[in-house]
This record gives C-alpha cells, structure tokens and sequence, in this order.
C-alpha cells in the first residue's frame, strides 16, 4: 500500500468546498456573505480549498469567506479560505488523504456528532485529535470507529480555518 492510499478499514470520503458553491461565488461576484471577490496573484503556499493543494507562484486567487455548514446554528462557523480565482480540476481522489496536504503542518481533526437538543450536529470535544498527513488516515479511522461521528472538519492548527471535510463511508454528511 503506498502512503497516500487509506487502509480499507477506514474507508471515508474526502471533500473540497463544492464546486457548484465556488461557481456560484465567481458568477456572483461576491462570496455568500457578502465579501466582493478581488482577484489576488499568490506568492505560492496558500492552501487552496477547491482542489486541496497549495498554490503556486502567480497563480489567481480569492480569500474568500466560507462556512462548511448546510444550515444555521451554533458551530456553523464562517472564516476565511483560499481558492482558484477561476474554475479548477478540484479535488478528486476523494478515497484518500490529500497529496497537497500530506507534508502540510499538523491540522486539527475536528469530529461532530449529532446533538438532539441542539438538533444540529455538534463538536465533539471528547474525540478531537491533532496530526499531520502522515497519520491522517490513523487519526480518522480512530474517529470513525465511534459510530456516532457523522464528519470530520480539519482546520488549520495556526489560524483555526476550515481545511477539507471528511465523511465516513456510508454514513450521513451533516444534517
């Protein structure tokens, strides 16, 4: 097995911010809260959330302001993220941890469980972890293995942004 590639046992899904989302951002002109887009040519190193890499010098981009939540409630935080100023290949190899960010700074695996008096899901305190892309598919496969973890976000451990989403096979994304 080559390290890139994740154990059978954890079999999840690996998510981007939906292309749809960013195509409707870039046609609006605006991110959904609002924020005009301004075109910004990158040194190189952002973090892209639309094809989960970093980006090369002089590349187009955005910051834009994104919150990886369907709906409204208490842990539907928004923050800032990078992506293509122009429509992308994105992210495809949704079987496995990221190649762009393997080699990325430890990242913060945040698990959400479903809270029947907040109905909404909610942070699961108890089963945060923190790890690099080495032990990526180690740290999910902990997480999942508690049946009551609907999803995962990752988030950048020095500025706490969303990263990627990730789901477990066969079980429930976010209500």
């Amino acid at each position: 097995m080559s390290t890139t590639e994740a154990p059978a046992r954890s079999a999840f899904r690996v998510y981007p911010i939906p292309p749809a989302t960013l195509a409707g951002i870039r046609l609006a002109g605006r991110d959904q809260f609002g924020h005009q887009l301004v075109p910004i040519v990158d040194d190189g190193g952002s973090p892209l959330r639309c094809c989960l890499r970093r980006s090369t010098p002089g590349e187009v981009i955005y910051l834009i302001a994104y919150s990886p939540f369907s709906r409204p409630g208490p842990y539907a935080e928004i923050g800032p993220v990078f992506v293509h100023a122009s429509a992308c290949p994105g992210y495809t190899e949704n079987d496995m941890y990221p190649a762009g960010y393997r080699d990325w700074p430890p990242m913060i695996f945040r698990p959400y469980r479903y809270d029947p008096k907040l109905d909404c899901d909610a942070i699961a305190y108890d089963a945060i972890k923190m790890g690099d892309g080495v032990v990526g598919e180690s740290l999910i496969a902990s997480m999942f293995a508690d049946p009551t973890i609907n999803f995962i976000h990752t988030r950048n451990v020095n500025a706490g942004c969303f990263m990627f989403t990730i789901t477990c096979a066969g079980r429930r994304p976010e209500r």
